[in-house]
């Protein structure tokens, strides 16, 4: 894999109550053993300061043959998603796309945020795969593992060109981003709103600065965020709110405030999922609740037990979007009370394939006029 650019290493945001994060340090500092691999590198910390060398993000070509997976997951609402990046600069500490890394021969740490492969044919591979006489126009999920809208998008534009394809088809597409970069892109989601083809889902997991500073460094701010919200909704775009992860102890009390904040930015509907913290993301959380939140760590931990049958983690379909028990019972009644008082959907738009129109297709049907 040949290296396409290097960023620089991220700067901190406004300064918040407690200066948690110094500049050029990461919420995850750290890479776990892949589960696929015995060698692990160990730098010594004797040798290795993470503030006087900080960790670059290096970019990769990918170089995939085809750009929509499909999902047959019964708890969730999409069958086909497309991510132009694998890995995520986000470098959200929660984050359950981690563990896709150690498939690349990575970590689920530090190396899911830093070493970011794109996918530089996304836009033609997507063309090519919405021409084809096999595909059944429906809504593809944008994206369904990594944000689309990772602070690389800025230079590379795939999103951005792979919405071009989708209005050009008016196939409909359903967005879910952290980051405020998505209102460059209004007048493709415009176009695509007078098709009734898209839906934007803008995540907001809490309203404290200081949280989403070391828990999603590289994010938007909160304040960022139901601005976006605020210029989608004035655009005529559908936009609703992701409360997604809920921490029970952490973030789960701000649910009544924050989604009225959303509807009051005029976001029309919500959703929210607890966290999930699969595979290699557990051990990375609690070291960062043992770093950032020691005092709370265990009320946490416990809740999330609690929530999770006795575990800190249930894969079962089904279950691991909503948890068990009377604490899931508790979040799920929340959310809708909040919900009913601040004038939010539930759910979001049914997406229309009327439009759909190939290109390729009709210009073959005019040979014959």
């Amino acid at each position: 894999m040949s290296t396409l650019q290097q960023a620089a290493a991220p700067q901190a945001f406004a300064s918040a109550p407690i200066p948690l994060l110094s500049p050029g340090e990461r919420a995850v500092p750290q890479n776990p053993p892949n589960r696929f691999i015995r060698l692990e590198l160990e730098p010594d910390p004797d040798w290795y300061d993470p503030e006087e060398r900080p960790v670059t993000t290096q970019f990769y070509r990918d170089d995939s043959r085809s750009i929509l997976s499909t999902n047959d997951s019964p708890d969730i609402p999409f069958n086909f998603s497309l991510n132009p990046y694998r890995g995520c600069e986000h470098g959200c500490v929660y984050c359950y796309a981690r563990p896709t890394h150690e498939y690349l021969g990575f970590s689920a740490g530090l190396d899911f945020e830093s070493r970011v492969l794109v996918k530089e044919r996304a836009p033609e591979l997507l063309w090519e795969a919405l021409r084809s006489p096999r595909w059944h126009p429906e809504p593809i999920a944008l994206s369904g593992v990594t944000d689309p809208y990772q602070p690389v998008e800025r230079k590379l534009r795939l999103t951005r060109r792979c919405l071009e394809v989708l209005l050009e088809f008016r196939n409909p597409v359903t967005v879910v981003t952290k980051n405020q970069l998505i209102t460059r892109d209004v007048d493709l989601l415009h176009g695509l709103a007078r098709h009734h083809a898209v839906a934007v889902m803008i995540s907001l997991t809490t309203l404290d600065p200081s949280l989403r500073r070391v828990m999603e460094p590289r994010t938007s701010p909160p304040p960022a965020r139901l601005t976006t919200v605020r210029f989608l909704a004035e655009a005529g775009i559908p936009v609703g709110i992701l409360m997604s992860p809920v921490i029970p102890g952490l973030t789960d009390h701000e649910m009544p405030k924050l989604l009225a904040a959303a509807a009051a930015a005029g976001a029309q509907w919500a959703g929210y999922v607890p966290l999930r913290l699969p595979l290699g993301v557990e051990p990375i959380f609690v070291e960062w609740l043992s770093r950032y939140y020691p005092q709370r760590q265990e009320k946490i931990l416990n809740r999330l037990r609690e929530l999770r049958g006795g575990r800190l983690n249930d894969p079962q379909f089904g279950d691991r979007m909503t948890g068990t028990g009377q604490l899931a019972a508790q979040l799920n009644q929340l959310f809708q009370v909040s919900c009913r008082r601040a004038g939010l959907a539930t759910e979001g738009p049914t997406l229309s394939v009327a439009a759909f129109c190939s290109p390729v297709r009709h210009a073959q049907l005019e040979l014959f006029d």
